[in-house]
């Protein structure tokens, strides 16, 4: 299982990759679960991890305007993104929701090696605004003819992915994923006791921030030694 580590600024990217951080995720929490850093942050971040890591980026916890899904992840991933996260904020149905995905998958067609991943929430059900079912996210995402897909949680509060969902359920969402050819990855408050669990599910991937960072907040430093304990989890088997 790989590990993803987010980070907000190229200081932190350079800890994560040293660090050996699969994947260098760069996002901005102050603008929601999955916000949005500005194109300079992302290219700042490509530029120090070295060229073998994969970067990827969120571009919001999206409304239903495929527009400007599609501009974002255009901007993402011109900006060095291989893989561009789009929450599933703002679609409540599958028709929605895939029409949105297709408009991102488009927009990032001409980009050399970048790809789009959809992501949803598992406690959506706690959202005023309704986003889509998190057990209808395989399905959309294979629709949508994407490779990847991501569950996350929507409000940060210390409920964490496993609150939510349990993991029977996501054992079966994994599967189901597999079974549709997608890669998937879980995050969402993950704490390193969790990491066995998710790795037990068969995710192909675990996204951090908390547990990476100084005493364990959000809003911390990344702390290396952290990471590399994480890491560590990925790899036990």
């Amino acid at each position: 299982m790989k590990l993803l580590v987010s980070v907000v600024d190229a200081a932190e990217a350079r800890t994560a990759a040293v660090a050996g951080a699969d994947i260098v995720d760069v996002k901005n929490p102050a603008e929601g679960s999955l916000g949005a850093p500005s194109p300079a942050v992302i290219a700042a971040v490509r530029d120090v991890v070295d060229p073998g890591r994969t970067v990827s980026a969120a571009i919001g916890d999206m409304p239903n305007l495929p527009g400007t899904a599609a501009l974002a992840a255009l901007g993402a991933a011109r900006s060095g993104a291989a893989l561009v996260k789009v929450g599933l904020y703002g679609t409540s149905t599958e028709d929605e929701a895939v029409a949105l995905l297709r408009a991102v998958r488009d927009a990032v067609a001409g980009v050399d090696g970048a790809e789009v991943v959809a992501a949803a929430y598992a406690d959506a059900r706690r959202v005023p605004q309704a986003p889509l079912a998190p057990e209808l996210l395989p399905r959309v995402a294979r629709a949508a003819g994407l490779a990847m897909c991501m569950f996350d949680t929507a409000i940060k509060d210390g409920r964490g992915l496993l609150d939510w969902l349990t993991p029977d359920a996501l054992t079966t969402l994994v599967a189901e994923a597999h079974a549709a050819g997608l890669q998937i990855a879980l995050a969402g408050a993950l704490r390193a006791e969790d990491l066995p669990v998710v790795r037990a599910t068969g995710a192909d991937i675990a996204g951090v921030r908390s547990a990476a960072c100084s005493d364990g907040r959000r809003s911390a430093p990344l702390d290396a030694a952290r990471v590399r304990a994480l890491l560590a989890t990925t790899r036990t088997t």
